[in-house]
């Protein structure tokens, strides 16, 4: 009887907590929509349309046994330090863009920050001066300004939440050595079974995810610019628009880098406890 009566807490904590993380998430997605002042009532439903396919995307993954699609589902806080970024990156580039049109002392402070930030940030061939590059050629100088804030505020929230992860590893705080890390569970889309030992693939695949996390912040208005030649220039000239391309520039970067660090120290745990148990290389033992 006490063992059904755990599973059953069991099973409503998972879901309140599932529940919690999709209610952030939908806030998260809502936040430029409800801080900022004319967005239309179409604008708002498909915000909210989009808000709860994601809530209810995470609300299944994080409540089912097995997840599908999200990564590193019980391995804490990675997710949450992700999250992390992303809120607080659309958070204060909304607070920004509502301080064009409804000062405040917080959303003044946040842009001064931002507007050093992107200053300091501009110089040749750097990821701000080439996020400016995606501005019409016809761009007028305070939306060059306006992209350089975004972008500045945008890759210090990304750099900050990239250093916590690395300090949380340094010192031993991920994963968790209360328990096994469950390499199925935390990586649904990686197959250990396939193609050749864990670790090469392990290894192999974080160096792919921090290249390419180097990469993006420098490939991503390259791509823009040069698509721009058969479509409309991007301008940016949407507060919307500015906050999640600025949010998307900077926090796919960074995942991508947290992913690669993450697989790396995962296969390094595999290698530890390959020596502890007397195994070689290549030896298919895949339990971290």
């Amino acid at each position: 009887m006490s063992v059904r009566v755990e599973e059953g807490k069991a099973v409503v904590s998972r879901a309140a907590g599932a529940l919690f993380r999709a209610f952030l998430v939908m806030v998260l997605i809502a936040t430029p929509s409800v801080l900022l002042p004319g967005i239309g009532a179409d604008g708002k439903q498909m915000v909210a349309l989009v808000a709860l396919f994601a809530g209810l995307l995470t609300f299944v993954e994080y409540n089912a046994t097995y997840p599908g699609l999200i990564e590193f589902r019980d391995a804490a806080p990675l997710n949450r330090v992700r999250f992390l970024i992303g809120f607080f990156t659309v958070f204060c580039l909304t607070v920004i863009a509502q301080n064009a049109t409804d000062p405040s002392t917080m959303g003044t402070f946040v842009q001064a920050l931002g507007t050093v930030i992107g200053q300091a940030m501009d110089f040749p061939y750097s990821p701000v001066r080439l996020a400016t590059l995606m501005m019409a050629s016809g761009a007028l100088d305070h939306q060059v300004a306006a992209v350089r804030t975004a972008a500045g505020m945008a890759y210090l929230i990304s750099l900050v939440g990239l250093s916590v992860f690395v300090v949380m590893i340094k010192i031993g705080r991920w994963p968790t050595r209360n328990a096994a890390f469950n390499i199925w569970v935390n990586l649904p889309t990686f197959d250990p079974s396939v193609g050749g030992d864990v670790v090469h693939r392990l290894d192999r695949d974080a160096r792919v995810n921090i290249a390419l996390g180097f990469l993006l912040p420098f490939l991503i208005p390259a791509v823009v610019k040069i698509s721009s030649a058969g479509f409309e220039p991007l301008t940016l000239t949407s507060p919307q628009t500015l906050i999640w391309t600025m949010t998307a520039w900077a926090f796919l970067p960074a995942s991508l880098f947290m992913r690669g660090i993450a697989m790396s120290k995962i296969a390094d745990m595999v290698r530890e406890k390959r020596r502890a148990n007397g195994l070689l290389e290549n030896s298919g033992y895949i339990a971290a």
